[in-house]
């Protein structure tokens, strides 16, 4: 244990640049994964950050939990302000009227933000090779105007536009793979992770900042709002998703794919989804044509390893 606690004092600094005071939910695994983000990347960081939950706790004017730049952009847009940011840090590096230090340029946003709102913008800057880090707080829906479904809600979730029902079981498409979308770009890194494990993204934003070229790392984050459990549950979830293989936690550098929290079993898939109220109606055969696909998908994955 004094091993470890070392290890991760070397990895973790106390310094807090995305500070205490916000004013997100009770459990919110979000705050919990950009607090850990903001930690991994220090104070050499200039932030975009899309419009969503984490924009709306951390910056009700006058106040602010950013103790590094920060800009608010639109949803559609994050990803061309970040890219702007660098370009143009880098013009004046060029002519000689700022010194070269490194700077990380980090886009963020939530899953509507990444998924759909931005995806146009997010994926023209992956194609012009912009030197920047983009990381998507996945909590698979439009949790902050009220819990609407993206295209990264679930296949079965309830929300507020993909009701269960009689004819309908809630979320009706599979929820989108962005990490193999920026995969598809050739871009130098891309990753999974979850705030439920916060040694393995940390390591994984530290390397995405010493990547030359884009970056992307695509963070499940619990919310118990919209996922309809306790607060104190959060942290489980977020286990629960990694074990049963819903979430597989893996990284892709230079199209090299490795499982960097393995599993060797996978727990049921139903483990994961009956203790979520979002998921309560689902019946036994939903159940089984979910565990079919994560199967399916996570085999699929572990090929991909083997390569």
């Amino acid at each position: 244990m004094e091993t470890f606690n070392v290890y991760a004092s070397r990895l973790i600094t106390k310094k807090e640049y995305f500070s205490p005071g916000h004013r997100a939910c009770q459990g919110c695994a979000e705050a919990l994964a950009v607090r850990m983000v903001a930690k991994a990347l220090g104070q050499n960081v200039i932030v975009s950050s899309a419009t969503g939950c984490m924009e709306i706790v951390s910056s009700p004017l006058p106040f602010t939990n950013w103790r590094v730049p920060w800009i608010h952009v639109a949803f559609e847009n994050t990803s061309a302000v970040a890219s702007g940011v660098e370009a143009g840090t880098k013009a004046l590096i060029r002519k000689g009227k700022l010194p070269d230090k490194g700077t990380v340029f980090l886009g963020m946003g939530g899953d509507g933000a990444t998924a759909d709102i931005g995806l146009q913008s997010l994926s023209g800057a992956f194609e012009r090779g912009h030197n920047f880090l983009y990381v998507c707080y996945d909590n698979e829906a439009y949790m902050n105007t009220g819990i609407q479904r993206s295209s990264s809600t679930p296949f079965g979730a309830a929300t507020t536009t993909s009701p269960a029902g009689k004819l309908t079981p809630g979320q009706i498409t599979w929820k989108k793979n962005m990490a193999e979308i920026a995969v598809a770009h050739n871009i130098p890194y891309v990753a999974t992770s979850c705030s439920s494990y916060p040694f393995d993204l940390i390591q994984k934003v530290k390397k995405a900042a010493r990547i030359n070229g884009p970056a992307y790392i695509h963070v499940l984050s619990v919310c118990p709002t919209g996922w309809r459990v306790p607060p104190n549950k959060a942290i489980w979830i977020g286990r629960l998703a990694v074990e049963t293989g819903v979430f597989p936690l893996y990284e892709v550098e230079n199209g090299k794919y490795r499982i960097t929290v393995d599993v060797p079993e996978l727990r049921p898939v139903l483990d994961y989804l009956k203790p979520q109220g979002r998921f309560r109606h689902l019946t036994p055969e939903l159940v089984d044509e979910i565990q079919e696909r994560v199967t399916h998908e996570y085999n699929k994955l572990k090929a991909k390893t083997a390569l």
